[in-house]
């Protein structure tokens, strides 16, 4: 009896639960309700079985008790039983695929007014292309992926050229306008998922997928990758911002074509050696950097990265905040850079500095920061060497101190919680997995003696 009552409780809790539950879908933010549909009808099927099932329980368990002197028939086959069952069974099912399939057949069947563009996933960031004036994609060709072309379009395709590329996990569309969405993976298996819109689909390393959808509301709305990607899956997000079509053309203009891309002058080592006279003072003549004046280290960082985070000083990405007292002196020395030329060319000056190696000493446990140091390594390598493909400096080589205070700030909100600095969000996240001040001393002392690698064999290791 009191099983009996058990179940009938745990029954009417779960429906209780189901109906009054505060998670639920997303609000719905695009043309695909027919989604909702087919799990609400999922939901409905499974439910009431799951009812039927659990009151037929309750009921066998109680009226089949165990009474004394009663004896159990022993029926191994009822055909009469097993025929309905099979009916049943074979109904439900039905009901549960049928509309799924009907719903797939619209997912991959693009209306002709659709508008194309291209989402690129590597680990562990999302990138987008859009096609230019003449509306079509250039071909890619994955043996043309570099430092120069990260999106592997092919340079002889004229269709190409106009191509607008986006190096961001933040992309926008037009409200009302249908958009095919063509994925390809540069590195392993990911998946493409908007829970606002209901759209989701792998991207297959070699393949190209597709499917297609309508943003029904203005607003941002969250991108995921749902598939298990590697380490640091979790941190792979996005957005998707939804505005009007003049909102929408006005934000594909800041960004480059794929041949202004490549007509980007690279960087004068002769100017930037005249830009690079206003960080002597601090950083040095050779760029070892000065801890007394809270300066790190900048020979052995490659032109990219110096590159991308002079940027975040000048544009107020970085050294914003109040606790960050050091990076506001940097955002107002970037002020001295008039515009990105002059970024691109110190940039390339300091890469060109030569790697003077640093000794340092700590009495943090080696081995202990080795086996911290495996989660940093999927990034930024096994020798701390930094990895461009995955958007990861150096670390090898750089002072301990300078090491300790930015994991610090990243840790404690000080440094990446402004919306564009993408991969400073990352290692936000990343840094939480160093639970003490005497974790990160561990994984300082073991980058610290990690073998130092020039800027020839990083620009090797950045695209192998």
């Amino acid at each position: 009896m009191a099983i009996s009552i058990v179940i009938l409780i745990l029954v009417l809790a779960t429906v209780i639960f189901h109906f009054l539950s505060p998670w639920w879908f997303t609000p719905l933010a695009s043309n695909w309700s027919s989604i909702d549909g087919t799990i609400d009808i999922t939901l409905w099927i499974t439910g009431i079985v799951f009812v039927l099932v659990n009151l037929f329980l309750a009921f066998v368990v109680y009226k089949y008790r165990h009474k004394k002197g009663l004896k159990a028939d022993y029926e191994p086959e009822n055909k009469k039983l097993e025929t309905w069952l099979t009916i049943l069974t074979t109904i439900g099912v039905a009901a549960m695929l049928a509309p799924g399939l009907v719903v797939w057949s619209e997912f991959v069947h693009v209306p002709e007014d659709a508008k194309e563009f291209e989402v690129v996933g590597q680990q562990w960031s999302w990138n987008y292309r859009f096609p230019g004036e003449d509306g079509l994609l250039g071909k890619i060709d994955s043996a043309q992926i570099s430092a120069e072309n990260p999106f592997g379009i092919s340079p002889n395709d004229p269709n190409g050229q106009d191509d607008v590329l986006i190096n961001s996990n933040e992309v926008h569309l037009p409200i009302d306008q249908p958009v095919k969405v063509l994925q390809r993976s540069k590195d392993v298996l990911h998946n493409f998922a908007i829970p606002q819109f209901r759209v989701k689909m792998d991207l297959v390393p070699g393949l190209t997928s597709y499917f297609w959808f309508t943003p029904t509301k203005i607003g941002t709305f969250d991108v995921l990758c749902q598939e298990l990607c590697g380490i640091a899956h979790y941190l792979m997000r996005g957005k998707v911002v939804v505005q009007t079509e003049d909102d929408f053309k006005e934000w594909l203009k800041n960004y480059p074509t794929f041949a202004e891309s490549l007509q980007r002058p690279k960087g004068d080592v002769v100017a930037g050696q005249q830009y690079y006279q206003a960080c002597v003072a601090c950083h040095g003549s050779d760029g070892v950097g000065n801890e007394a004046l809270n300066a790190p280290r900048l020979a052995g960082l490659s032109a990219w990265y110096t590159k991308r985070q002079l940027q975040y000083f000048k544009h107020k990405v970085r050294g914003t905040t109040a606790e960050d007292t050091f990076g506001a002196q940097m955002a107002a020395m970037s002020i001295t850079l008039p515009d990105d030329k002059a970024i691109n060319d110190v940039s390339a000056y300091i890469e060109s500095l030569p790697d003077v190696i640093i000794k340092q000493s700590s009495s943090a446990n080696i081995e202990k920061g080795k086996a911290l140091y495996r989660n940093c390594s999927f990034c930024h390598g096994s020798n701390g060497q930094g990895n461009y493909a995955l958007n990861a400096p150096r670390l090898a080589g750089q002072h301990n101190w300078y090491l300790k205070r930015q994991l610090l700030n990243f840790k404690n909100d000080i440094r990446g919680k402004h919306k564009n600095d993408l991969y400073g969000k990352q290692m936000v996240l990343m840094s939480r997995l160093l639970q003490s001040d005497e974790a990160i001393d561990q994984v300082i002392a073991y980058i610290n003696q990690l073998q130092p690698v020039d800027n020839e064999q990083l620009k090797t290791a950045s695209l192998e």
